[in-house]
């Protein structure tokens, strides 16, 4: 099974991702995961990757593409693939899908993880992190066993500038800007699987086997 995994920041991409990756047997491809493993690689896409991302500047669509079928084409994702992060605008999309068709492939689903905005604030706005270890924690959902210190650790626990209430409202409307235009192409091509994304992973991922056929 192909799937792409559509949803705001906070939506619950990757928390679905592992469960569905253990099910279908197939691999959870994250596009941040794919050019920070493109970089260490040293190929030439992989080189030119590093450049901008060195640069901080974005990685252009046709480099990205370019790492995306490179990938597919590993024998893990023989059977499929769960790609989350990509593509963001309707242009990655275009070159994703004749990327896949030049190689006898297409898209099942898209599935899209509908969440409240104010859901999203919380959601991404409660995460603190171990500066030393790295541990994640959520004031609401995991919350350390003392306050606001790493049960690891010890150390005080951070509350990064982008998870900030006002930092996440500015992505979230980035996201609208650029990516939920994505929701109106997949729809238009009988690809999209719309679900409401809250609630714990488990009832949402039943909402997601419910609309892949089980």
């Amino acid at each position: 099974m192909n799937l792409i995994l559509l949803g705001a920041p906070g939506a619950g991409k990757g928390s679905q991702a592992a469960p569905l990756k253990a099910r279908l047997g197939v691999p959870h491809i994250s596009t941040g995961d794919m050019l920070r493993e493109a970089r260490r690689s040293g190929t030439d896409l992989g080189r030119k990757a590093a450049e901008y991302m060195d640069s901080g500047r974005l990685v252009p669509d046709d480099v990205v593409v370019g790492l995306v079928e490179e990938r597919l084409a590993r024998p893990d994702a023989s059977k499929g693939f769960i790609l989350d992060g990509f593509p963001r605008t309707e242009a990655q999309a275009d070159a994703l899908m004749a990327m896949l068709e030049r190689n006898g492939r297409t898209v099942d689903h898209v599935v899209q993880l509908d969440v409240p905005e104010d859901v999203l604030v919380a959601r991404l706005s409660g995460r603190r992190s171990c500066p030393k270890c790295g541990r994640p924690y959520h004031v609401e959902f995991t919350p350390p066993k003392n306050d606001n210190l790493c049960d690891v650790c010890g150390v005080e626990l951070v509350w990064r500038e982008d998870d900030r209430p006002e930092s996440v409202r500015q992505r979230l409307r980035t996201y609208e800007e650029q990516t939920a235009p994505l929701i109106s192409y997949f729809r238009n091509k009988g690809l999209l699987r719309p679900l409401d994304g809250q609630g714990s992973v488990d009832v949402v991922l039943d909402r997601v086997r419910a609309v892949l056929g089980g």
